[in-house]
This record gives structure tokens, sequence and C-alpha cells, in this order.
């Protein structure tokens, strides 16, 4: 229901020319309000949603005066009820969420209520880009081959989705093989401006995938929040978050010549690390930003999650139009967009001294120098003519410092493969330290951007011409992030040249980025194993944490896509391309980087094939005409899904078990065992089920047990449906260390009080038959990666009643709460091995049960082995009041839950 506080409800003039009504920010200041004028871009559109949804109830006139006044530097404690117009959805985070919105269908119903009251209040779109797998590759067919390898290994998960789609009104999904959620987000789903009931407002979302913060780069406000928040929000709650500090980055100047898109993010992202801006907005502005191309944006604002802030947002200006307009807007869209903006005093990208931020950076856009980053965090960046020097240094560095402790003489040693399973004959090749294994132009951080995917091209082209190509031995691959990458580089001859070097198209979807690169050739892989290789993956993606592009491969390096093509034909990372030659051409002469690089000219010659709006519109009007394994998927009907006891993809998850209309109350944790003890920058591919399953995994056995062959597993990721395998999965992967356990790496711990080394779920399950309480203890910035809200699923069903870290990734401390689990941070200068706690300790969580407040301090008390006792003060990172509430109902989906059946 429209109101009139403030009498903001004001009239403009839409894209065809009638009036229409809208909440003006620019009212708010006549009214003498605040001087909203003077605040961040992004704020104000946040304002815009508390402002236009106030209704007395969930948002008072109270929640739109305080934002109003938002102060650059104050002390955050007001928390912010943003309402978003939708909500975007990757699948492997997407079907849990529907997963769990079946269960509650299931509750109600067994309730005897009417089970439609659970449906989604705002549009939602899934985007299938998760499940491809680079199975084939390198040849003519692999995209067909790794699609009906993907509809084999998922066709539950997909008739799952099918059901999801005639049982909720508001529920879509775009199928397989069309491209990746963000570049989709950004090139279709996105309209700026929205209508609803005559009154205009703007584009906002949230996604469940962190890098949802891509839509920034079009002056959309959204970022990524766990699978549990994206729940809520659908159901008619708002998203609550504290009042963030903006921080202004100030771009001046213009990119030299050979520079790209992905060297500036790649240096963005080590400045922003080094000025900690987690949890943070991050507004870029000046002339700078301003010059920037409207995809440069897109790749800047999509590694936001690298660089540790909420969003890294670009006002509007007419580059944004443009780009609307370029990607099959209609006018009367791109109109409406720019009037609506417009008249709320948002067009135009701000200079310096127009906004008052909390923080502000600056960048000569002159001084970004080609990077890559690695090879173990995406905010290492490396200059590229260091690249040798600096993994020589890393070869022979500790493990504590990033390293590989490697003795520096065995930098040069080489082994024997053979290259057998993807050549139609075995071919004899060495591998050596350093060498380049795996090649990927993938992710929709560079995928969106024309600029490098067609220097890309060109680079291909000219090592053609030159008679380079890479080594058997190199597995490459092409994932566009959507369709219409292939669509230009097929009009500008472009892709015929990456084919000849092996970059075939292998799927429209993440790929390689997410850990989905396909197993490696076993004579390469057994090599490797056998003789501790440091192999190397080069990948224009935007992760590349441990163990994500492959277990085997332990040197993961991003870079652009270019850069990805001449790195694959050098077949090694220690090499100086400043100064060293990538290969020799057929002549047998020397070839260089610079001989194979394309001027800025010759990337423009070819650019306009890819700004044809037709070629969009027709691309994204129809998603089924050329998708027959889509069209042959069958679909169960029916409000409430039959769920089938012997499926391994799709539970019914036990969240609602013994479920009641009355929550919780607070109760202190006492006697509780430590089930694991980690380091700092323990990430969420760390916790969450992630990548393969091992056969002698918790995880593989229950597979085995129920009839499915190793061949058959899948990823974790397929398998996020059934909560079963993801709880084995938990805290599983091959690289986390746990401290209890030292010098051993993977999902182990030992059991108290015996000492008895043992899989950390195999503990859980003895701890939980004993009713012992579990505590996690974690050093800095624990849970930081992807959105994945079975990293708190799977701490929270595995018997976790509390994580105790140094600090915490937002997402993940967020869905911590929502799972019902306690979150609590040490205290500055506090943490496991300043205690020397070693695991035979066991703890309890006092002054809980006197009553829960926002950041209260609770005190931990450690009994050790010796009975000996020490009370630790640490802080409850419980950050809201609606947190305090979700914890008390035992989690955001049974306070939800609650919700909707006393309205029913």
């Amino acid at each position: 229901m429209s109101h009139n506080l403030f009498n903001s409800l004001q009239s403009f003039t839409t894209g065809t020319g009638q009036a229409a009504n809208f909440y003006s920010l620019p009212q708010l200041e006549k009214e003498g309000i605040a001087a909203i004028s003077k605040l961040p871009v992004s704020i104000r559109i946040v304002l815009e949603s508390v402002l236009r949804n106030y209704d007395g109830l969930k948002i008072s006139e109270g929640d739109v005066r305080v934002l109003a006044n938002w102060k650059a530097n104050e002390t955050r404690t007001a928390e912010i009820p943003f309402v978003v117009a939708r909500v975007v959805l990757q699948d492997f985070t997407g079907v849990p969420l529907l997963v769990d919105l079946a269960a509650m269908r299931s509750t109600v119903a067994g309730l005897g209520k009417n089970p439609k009251v659970v449906e989604p209040l705002v549009p939602v779109d899934l985007v299938v880009d998760h499940s491809v797998q680079v199975d084939y590759f390198g040849t003519s067919d692999a995209l067909k081959k790794n699609m009906e390898i993907e509809f084999q290994r998922n066709r539950q998960r997909y008739e799952f989705l099918k059901w999801g789609m005639q049982a909720f009104d508001t529920f879509k999904v775009v199928p397989p093989g069309i491209g990746i959620v963000h570049q989709v987000n950004l090139e279709y789903l996105a309209k700026g401006v929205l209508e609803k009931d005559g009154v205009y407002y703007p584009d906002t979302l949230v996604g469940t995938d962190s890098h949802t913060t891509m839509i920034n780069g079009l002056g959309i406000v959204g970022w990524g929040v766990g699978g549990i928040e994206a729940e809520a929000g659908m159901l008619g709650q708002p998203v609550y978050f504290l009042t963030p500090d903006v921080v202004g980055f100030h771009l001046h100047g213009e990119l030299k010549e050979g520079v790209t898109a992905t060297d500036l993010v790649l240096t963005c992202t080590e400045m922003l690390r080094k000025a900690k801006v987690v949890g943070k907005f991050v507004e870029y502005f000046g002339e700078g930003a301003a010059s920037l191309s409207l995809v440069d944006r897109a790749t800047i604002a999509n590694m936001a999650p690298e660089y540790g802030a909420t969003m890294g947002f670009f006002p509007i200006d007419e580059e944004t139009c443009n780009y609307l307009k370029a990607t099959g807007r209609t006018d009367e869209q791109v109109n409406s967009f720019r009037n609506y903006f417009q008249a709320q005093g948002l067009f135009g990208m701000p200079n310096a001294g127009d906004i008052e931020y909390s923080q502000t950076l600056e960048l000569n856009l002159a001084d970004v120098v080609p990077s890559v980053a690695g090879p173990k965090r995406p905010q290492d960046r490396i200059v590229l003519n260091s690249m040798k020097s600096t993994f020589t240094d890393l070869f022979s560095k500790p493990v504590s410092e990033s390293g590989y402790n490697k003795p520096a003489e065995e930098l040069s040693k080489k082994v024997a493969a053979t290259v057998s399973d993807n050549a139609a004959t075995a071919q004899a090749v060495e591998i050596g330290h350093g060498e380049v294994l795996i090649a990927a132009i993938t992710s929709c951080t560079n995928t969106s951007n024309p600029g490098v995917m067609l220097a890309a091209g060109l680079v291909a082209k000219k090592a053609v011409e030159k008679g380079l190509k890479p080594k058997p031995s190199v597995k490459t691959s092409l994932g566009p992030g959507s369709r219409v990458v292939t669509e230009y580089l097929n009009k500008t001859g472009l892709q015929n040249y990456l084919d000849q070097i092996g970059f075939n198209t292998v799927g429209y979807g993440c790929t390689t980025c997410i850990g989905n690169s396909g197993p490696l050739d076993s004579g390469i892989e057994g090599a490797i194993v056998e003789n501790d290789i440091v192999a190397a993956s080069v990948l224009s993606g935007n992760r590349n944490f441990e163990a994500r592009v492959h277990q085997s491969i332990k040197a993961n390096f991003l870079m652009s896509p270019p850069l990805v093509v001449a790195f694959a034909l050098a077949g090694r990372v220690n090499i100086d391309m400043s100064q060293e030659p990538i290969g020799k051409g057929a002549d047998g002469a020397d070839v260089f980087l610079k001989d194979i690089w394309p001027t800025t000219d010759e990337v423009k010659a070819v650019m306009g094939a890819a700004t044809d709006a037709e070629t969009y519109r027709r691309l994204y009007s129809d998603f089924t005409s050329e998708n027959p394994l889509w069209n042959e998927i069958p679909s169960t009907t029916g409000d409430v899904y039959k769920w089938d006891e012997n499926s391994t993809y799709i539970q019914q998850p036990p969240f609602f078990e013994n479920f009641g209309m009355s929550a919780g109350t607070a109760k202190n944790i006492e006697g509780a065992r430590a089930l694991a003890i980690f380091g700092d920058s323990v990430t969420t591919d760390h916790i969450s089920p992630a990548g393969s399953i091992k056969a002698t995994s918790p995880a593989g056995v229950y597979l085995q047990a129920n009839g499915v062959a190793p061949a058959d597993f899948n990823s974790y990721g397929s398998r996020r449906g059934n909560d079963r395998i993801m709880t084995r999965g938990t805290f599983a992967n091959v690289r986390i260390k746990n401290l209890m356990v030292p010098g051993v790496e993977g999902g182990v711990t030992k059991l108290q009080p015996s000492g008895e080394q043992t899989s950390i779920y195999d503990a859980a399950m003895k701890y939980q038959s004993e009713k012992t309480p579990l505590v996690i203890l974690a050093g800095q910035e624990y849970g930081t990666g992807s959105s994945r809200d079975w990293a708190a699923k799977g701490t929270s069903l595995l018997g976790v009643n509390a994580v105790i870290a140094q600090s915490f990734e937002r997402i993940h401390r967020s869905n911590l709460v929502g799972m019902g689990v306690l979150p609590c941070q040490f205290k500055e200068g506090t943490n496991a091995q300043t205690l020397g706690l070693d695991g035979t300790e066991s703890f309890d969580l006092v002054g809980v049960a006197e009553g829960i407040k926002p950041m209260m301090d609770v005190t931990l008390v450690i009994t050790r082995a010796n009975g000996f006792k020490q009370e630790v003060p640490v802080t409850l990172r419980i950050d809201t009041p609606i947190e305090v509430e979700y914890y008390l109902h035992g989690g955001i989906l049974p306070y939800v839950l609650r919700q909707l059946i006393a309205k029913a």
C-alpha cells in the first residue's frame, strides 16, 4: 500500500511520456529530514527502499530518519531493514533453498494448514550454471558431450527444479546451457528500474552467490547472501544489516596501452584488502570511474567479495544507459531508467568533494600494470614481469609464508608422463614444477567483458599465425558466461583461432572457476601425485583458494583471458614474459608476448560485434527451442513435493523435525569439546562440501552403501539437496588443517578424552550420541569465500553449538546465526594459539542464559586436561536485534515459518 510520509510520494515522466509516481529522496531534504544530496549514492538507493516500504511495523519512521541521517564516521549500531525487489539464485545454492521451501510446505501440510502460505513474495530467478563440468575439452564436440553428462548426472535435481517451477508462482528457472547467473543478470534479468501498482522504484536484489555484486557495475544495489537469508527475503522478511561505512574510491587518469580490466580489478582488490573494507560498501567515483566502460565496471564490482566489501558500487550515468540499450533493453525502458534517476538526483558520476565518505582511497589508472594474482589468494597480486621471481621465491618459502617448502634445487626437476585420456594416441610429455596443466578462460568476472574476451581471441589468432600451440599436457577450456560471447567470437572469426589452440567451448557455466575443472589426464595426475609436483593452473576467474580449482593443482593464478592464452602457450608460470620467449614459431624464431599481444585499436576494431542489441534480444527471448535435453526432463506436479526416500540427490532436511509454534530460550553451553581448532583464513571452500567426493570419505562411503558407484558420485555441490551427504562432507576438504592434529591435512580430528584420531564427521556423531556440545575455534577471516549456506548448515547438523574466532566473514557469520549456531569473537590479541589450546580442553560459554543483547560480552571458561580453569571474555557476534530473535527460534527458517503459519 502506498503512503505519503514526508510528502515523499511525487511524480516523474516515464520513457513513454506518461506521469508516474515515485518516492522522492530530494523531497526528504526539502522537508528538512537530512542533507540527502551529500549521502553516498549506494546509501540513497537503500534509503529509497526503506522509505517506500515504510509500514509502521517492519519499517518505522525512525528507520527512515536514521538512515537519512547517515554520518560518514560514527559508531554503527543501527540495523537497516532492506526490502529487495527480487532474488537471484544459482543452482548449487538454489536447489537446497528450494528443498527448504519444499520442506516448509511439507511441515505446514503436516499441521493441516494450506501449504501455499509458503510462497516467494518477490520474483525469484534461478540460473543453472554450477553443474556443467569440463570432462571433455579441446574438441569440437566438447560442449555437446559435457552437456549430455551434466544432464545424466543431474537428472534428479533438474526434475526437482521443474517441480518448483510449477509449484511456486514467482519462481522461474533459466535452464542449463544459457550462461552464468551474474552475466545473465547483467545482460538480461536486470531492468534498472521496476514498477508496481503505479510506483516506480530501483531494481535491487540479493543473490545466493557472493559475486552477485557484479550487478553493482550497472548501478544496481545488490550483494550475496546465504541461501538462508535469501529464503527469508523472498518470504517477506527484510534483509537486515548494520548501517555500513562507505569507502569512496577515487579513480582518475586512464589505463595505459596493453593494460586490461583484469589488471585493474586485481590492483583494486589488493588495495582494498589492505584497507580492510570487510562489511563496508565501496563506491567508485571520479573522472576515471566515468571513463570506464560498463563491462569494465562490472568486472571490478564482481570481485567485491575478494576485496572483502559488501558491494563495489558504480553510480549511474549515460554509460549505464548505453549498455542497457546495447544489450537489448527497449528505448522506453532505458528512458524511464534515465528519467527516474534524474528525478532522484542520482544520475551522473560524482566528482571529488560531491559526497561525504567514511574513508577515501585513490588510484591513478595510469599506474596500473599487467598483473596476475596467486598462487593461493586473489588479493596477492603479482606484477606480470615478476611472475618468475615470485614463483621461484615461493617454491622454497615455508608453508606459513604461503610457500611450498621445497628445496630450491628441485625447481628444475622434470618427470615423464603420458597423455592419453583425451587424445587419439598416447603422447609422452615431461612435466615439472610450475608447469601449467590447466588453462581456463572462465568466470563471469571476465567472460562478461567483450574487451578481454576479444583480446584473448586476437592473441589466439596471432599465435596460430606464428605457429604456436600449447603442449598436450595443458587442459585448455573456454566457458563463456552467455551465448552472446560465442555469437561475437564467431562473428569476428576469432573462435576459429581459439579452437585451433584447444580453447573450444566446453559449457555455458562457471566451470573451472568454481572447481568444475573436471579430471586431469590420469597419466598426468599420477605423475603429479607420485612426485609431489607443484603444478599450476591459470584462469580468468575470481577465486584461487587451495584445492578449489583442482585438488592436485597447488599453484593457481588469476589473470585476464589473453594472459590465460599466453601462459597456456608458454606452458609454465616460472617465466618472465618481458624477457623470455613464449615459444618458437613455425619458422623457428622466438615468439615473445609482445609479438602476439593486441593493441587497443585492434580490440576496438572488433568490439562492434559485441554490442548488437538484436543479438541479445534473440538469444534471451527463448530458452527452450534449442535445448532438447532440458525439454526432455519430466516434472512432477502438486503444491507439496513427494519426497523419494531412495534419492541420493534430494532428501527432506531435518530442520523442522519436532517443529512447534514456540521459540526457545537462551542457554549457556556447558561441557563442550572442540571439534576442530583452525588457523587464519579458513574459507567456506574449506568448511562447506565442495568439489569431488572421495570414495574413502564419509560421504563416499555413504553413497556406496546406497548403491552409487564412485564413477557416479558427481560433486558435493550437485548433491546439496541431500543433507546426509552434505553433513558428512562438512570440514572434509583435503587441504583443511585442524591444529588438533598437527602435520595432517584433511577433515580429521582427535576424539576426546581418548585422543583417538578419526574423521570430523565420525567424531561429531560420537559426541552427539553422548549429548556432548561442540565448539569450533578459529583465527582471522573465518568463513571467507563464496556464500555457501551449507558451511553453516553442515556446522549446525554436526552438532556445533558455537564458533569462536578472531574475526568472521560477513555472510558466514550471519549464516551461523541463521542456523542457530553462536558466533563469538576473541578480543584483540587473543586466539587459540595465545591461549595454548590443543583440543584436550573442555569449554563452557556462560552469560548467555541471562539474556542475549547484540554484541554483548560473554565468558569462555576453559577447563584444561589437568583441571585448571581459565576465564576468557569473548564478544557474542549476534549483531542485531532481529538476529537475537532468529537465534532464539533455532534459526531464521523456523522463525519465518512460525510467522507465516501464525498469519494463515
